[in-house]
């Protein structure tokens, strides 16, 4: 994905790039559209799609009778598929934590078909801070912390209540440390 480039370009939000055009020439759709949904992630996760022989490889799965609609097939002319987007945030502000949310929510909204993977991984040092991303309603998947081993071992050394706090984001399986970020997007 070129830098600055939006989730139009992938199978799930390939509409959105329609409705730009749309929007572009027309006053009255773009006052009424807005340009909320065409988000440009920090980094993103893709999958291509595959062609017919390496589907069947195992066995005989498609055709040119079947499954002619998925977008895994490159004989469907399916674009790539956003996986997931990942939002990084090095320290956390309450416009960055509403930023983060609103980024989330427009891709589920926006999204034809499944809903990529929607992470933040941060350094924030303060769990107050991080709990205000990780914790709620369950528009991030998950927050993925570049320390997490060392934030935990320094709260404990320091006896900070804040520790219980991030047990909670911990034990809920709303904070994560950054290494277990590439396997939990293989699912």
């Amino acid at each position: 994905m070129e830098r600055g480039s939006t989730i139009a370009q992938f199978d799930q939000y390939a509409h959105l790039a329609e409705l730009q055009v749309l929007a572009d020439a027309s006053r009255e759709l773009k006052t009424l559209l807005g340009t909320d949904y065409l988000i440009k992630p920090d980094v993103v996760v893709i999958r291509d799609p595959e062609t017919d022989a390496n589907i069947n490889r195992n066995m005989h799965l498609v055709d040119d009778m079947v499954a002619r609609r998925t977008s895994l097939r490159v004989a469907n002319g399916a674009k790539a598929t956003l996986h997931a987007s990942i939002s990084c945030k090095l320290t956390i502000r309450s416009d960055r934590v509403q930023n983060t949310r609103s980024e989330a929510l427009n891709l589920m909204r926006n999204r034809k078909g499944r809903l990529p993977h929607i992470a933040a991984v941060t350094a924030e040092p303060m769990p107050s801070r991080i709990a205000a991303i990780a914790l709620g309603t369950g528009d991030i998947d998950c927050v993925y912390h570049f320390a997490l081993p060392e934030l935990v071992a320094v709260l404990t050394a320091q006896g900070r209540e804040s520790l219980d706090l991030v047990e909670t984001m911990i034990e809920g399986q709303r904070l994560r440390d950054i290494a277990d970020l590439p396997l939990d997007l293989v699912i």
